[in-house]
């Protein structure tokens, strides 16, 4: 338990000094007749009547705390902890190709934007990549922001220069946007059908760099065969996995394992002070209603 003002707490020295001194006070003494008869002393008649009169030192007491403020921590629950996602797609010309019923790009944005749905409270960006790199989506948590934008991610609405495949661009461009998120985890989830000249021999730097910021890289293969082994690499190496989806189905299912290998995280919240003056009150009513009710009777006589 925590005080809004525990400075006055110090004011119940007060109480205490009185409880002292109406316990060990004698009173007037006053001559009586009978005050050499061989009755009893009443010991416990005199300790009842001490107990009664130490009430009003009490309420004293209780008066003084609730001055002081009581608090007690109100726990808020849980808060689920931020997972920063750069979503980086490829919209070279070949993203154009047939995939299942569709074309890879628009199959790709389809997947991304359920993968979205399913991780309310996660901030996502996108970044667009060809032969050069386009941030597309900064880093928010307005899922609306990428549902707008989706219709715009197609290769034929890029410039000409974007023809091409630079994953190692992007992914050195897309290191320093994560890089300078000051909280939450990492995650880069990288969508193409083709390998990258840029990458060969770079896959230990690239690595290396996304380790020391702690991001974790999945690559998604959306064409046969296998990834190239510089991703497969880079991917394995900072905990992440690269996958192939041959077809849009199996996308699919690659981004329900991904959403399962990077579960939400909570943690609980900083507990708030919260007013705790219903103790008090009622302890104090009590006391008050007990001290009416031995006025009637069990108090010392005035004289």
């Amino acid at each position: 338990m925590t005080f809004a003002y525990p400075a006055v707490l110090t004011l119940l020295a007060l109480p205490v000094l009185l409880m002292v001194w109406e316990w060990r006070r004698r009173g007037t003494v006053v001559a009586l007749p009978f005050d050499h008869a061989n009755a009893r002393r009443g010991r416990w008649l005199e300790g009842t009547v001490k107990t009664a009169n130490l009430l009003a030192p009490l309420l004293l007491a209780v008066s003084i705390i609730l001055l002081a403020g009581p608090q007690r921590p109100l726990s808020q629950g849980t808060q689920r902890v931020l997972t920063n996602i750069e979503l980086v797609l490829d919209v070279s010309g070949s993203m154009t190709a047939q995939y299942g019923d569709g074309r890879r790009a628009d199959k790709a944005v389809e997947a991304l934007q359920e993968f979205v749905s399913h991780r309310k409270g996660d901030a996502f960006g996108v970044t667009l990549f060809g032969t050069e790199v386009l941030h597309w989506v900064p880093l928010t948590k307005d899922l609306d922001a990428l549902k707008h934008s989706a219709p715009f991610m197609k290769p034929e609405a890029m410039p000409p220069y974007m023809g091409g495949t630079r994953i190692g661009l992007a992914l050195r461009s897309v290191h320093k946007i994560l890089a300078d998120r000051p909280k939450g985890d990492k995650m880069i989830v990288l969508i193409s059908d083709g390998s990258s000249g840029d990458l060969r021999g770079q896959s230990d730097k690239i690595s290396s760099d996304l380790n020391g910021d702690d991001i974790v890289l999945y690559y998604i293969h959306v064409a046969n065969g296998q990834p190239q082994q510089e991703v497969y690499d880079i991917a394995n190496r900072t905990g992440g996995e690269a996958f192939v989806a041959g077809d849009p189905a199996a996308l699919q299912t690659v981004f329900e394992k991904i959403d399962a290998m990077q579960p939400a995280k909570f943690k609980p919240e900083t507990p708030i002070p919260a007013d705790n003056f219903r103790p008090f009150a009622l302890a104090g009513l009590s006391m008050l209603a007990l001290q009416l009710l031995t006025l009637f009777g069990i108090r010392f006589t005035p004289w």
